[in-house]
């Protein structure tokens, strides 16, 4: 007993990243080699698939109402409110730029997905139906249809309302509200316990899931799953050019983008190696402070914020990976769907950034609501360490180009010291 607790021991303190990693190429391997008789695993891989699809629903419903407790507009103020909106238009460019890079790639095709039951893409109505059909009319029925989009809608709404009442009700009201988001948290810590046994048993899952697909199609499965990392690496490339250096940096603050990228190069080196805009925070408010001279007051508020709510590079994954799933199954996403992307992405980043395994969450919910296979989930997780390096970097890059915008506007950066000052007069190696 003693040497099966020591194993499990072991087995435990190796890093899930790396076991899940392990998993899928070990599961690739064999079912290159024993081909269609490894599809007898897949009832393994659908536990997997149908334990994501329960906690869906209930991870967008908790993490967004505590989002909203911590996005109150008195709490925000001026900085807060700039701060927030750039963060979020943001996001929507990086879905945006996500799915025209995937469009013109088509990651996935050329690997055909078999699941049981029906896969197809439902019809999309067009865009102001989407936009319409955010409302639900009845909350208990979206909860039960899996509607992301609609529980978004109403958590968001529900969130800012508790929030409201918590601010300015009677005394009785603001404990009440106070007692609800205590609840509401607590539920939201046992929904990430939930979630972490699942990607424990997603070891087993995923293997199942990739010994199947390999068995099924054999080498061919390769070249999709290389485009799909092609695919996300350009997209992160032009979203780092094109929204902070060209338009936030050159375009708003009107500085060199070479000097903000000496001055953050340390902070995207460490996310790329890290994988953690949390743990990234220090070197980014070094490089706030030290190189790009921007204000405490600015730079204290708008970096934790945005390690908590910025998802530019995971949301740019989602429409990437939204393409994948479709291309899998044979289906062409339309205007009305790309656009369900970028709406629930958007909205869904101000409250899952925190939670553990949020990329593959959050991409849960986006094949959710436009009703793709879920399998696609744990295709994804084996490669999943590459794809979240270049995730990260951005995500933290996009941190330190909205501070700097937002420190430009309030008159809280120094660009006569630092990074910004000549590399002759300051002797700068970059």
């Amino acid at each position: 007993m003693s040497e099966q607790r020591s194993l499990w021991a072991k087995y435990r303190s190796i890093p899930l990243v790396y076991r899940i990693g392990v998993a899928f190429v070990l599961g690739s391997i064999l079912g290159l080699i024993f081909g269609d008789t490894m599809t007898r695993l897949q009832p393994l891989g659908d536990l997997f698939i149908r334990l994501l699809k329960m906690v869906v629903i209930p991870i967008v419903f908790f993490t967004l109402i505590m989002g909203m407790k911590r996005l109150t507009p008195s709490k925000l103020g001026k900085i807060g409110g700039q701060t927030v909106l750039f963060y979020v238009v943001t996001t929507a460019i990086a879905i945006v730029i996500g799915l025209f890079i995937a469009n013109m790639t088509s990651p996935g095709v050329g690997l055909t997905l078999k699941t049981q039951g029906e896969i197809a893409a439902k019809e999309a109505p067009n865009i102001m139906k989407v936009i319409v059909d955010i409302v639900p009319k009845n909350v208990v029925g979206a909860f039960a249809d899996g509607n992301v989009l609609q529980t978004i809608f109403f958590a968001i709404t529900f969130g800012i309302a508790l929030a409201v009442l918590q601010e300015n009700g009677s005394e009785n009201i603001q404990k009440g509200a106070e007692t609800i988001f205590n609840l509401v948290e607590t539920c939201a810590e046992a929904m990430f316990k939930i979630v972490w046994g699942i990607m424990e048993y997603g070891v087993i899952g995923i293997f199942a899931l990739m010994a199947s697909v390999f068995g099924q199609t054999g080498v061919n499965a390769i070249l999709p799953f290389a485009k799909l990392i092609g695919s996300l690496t350009l997209a992160v490339t032009v979203h780092i050019i094109l929204t902070y250096l060209l338009v936030i940096i050159i375009g708003f603050v009107g500085q060199s983008p070479l000097a903000f990228l000496r001055g953050v190069k340390d902070a995207m080196l460490t996310a790329l190696s890290i994988r953690s805009s949390s743990g990234t925070l220090p070197v980014s408010m070094s490089n706030a402070e030290d190189d790009l001279m921007i204000d405490e007051s600015v730079f204290s508020f708008t970096l934790p914020l945005g390690a908590t709510i910025n998802m530019d590079g995971t949301a740019m994954y989602q429409g990437v990976a939204a393409i994948f799933a479709a291309n899998l199954i044979g289906q062409t996403l339309t205007i009305g769907q790309q656009m369900t992307v970028v709406l629930t992405t958007t909205l869904a980043s101000i409250g899952t950034a925190g939670v553990p395994g949020s990329g593959l969450i959050m991409l849960s919910m986006v094949l959710t609501q436009l009703g793709l296979p879920l399998e696609v989930v744990g295709f994804v997780a084996g490669i999943d360490p590459i794809l979240d390096r270049l995730r990260t970097m951005n995500n933290v890059t996009g941190d330190l180009a909205v501070t700097t915008l937002v420190a430009k506007l309030n008159n809280a950066i120094d660009f006569t010291k630092g990074v910004w000052v000549s590399e002759d007069s300051k002797n700068i190696v970059g």
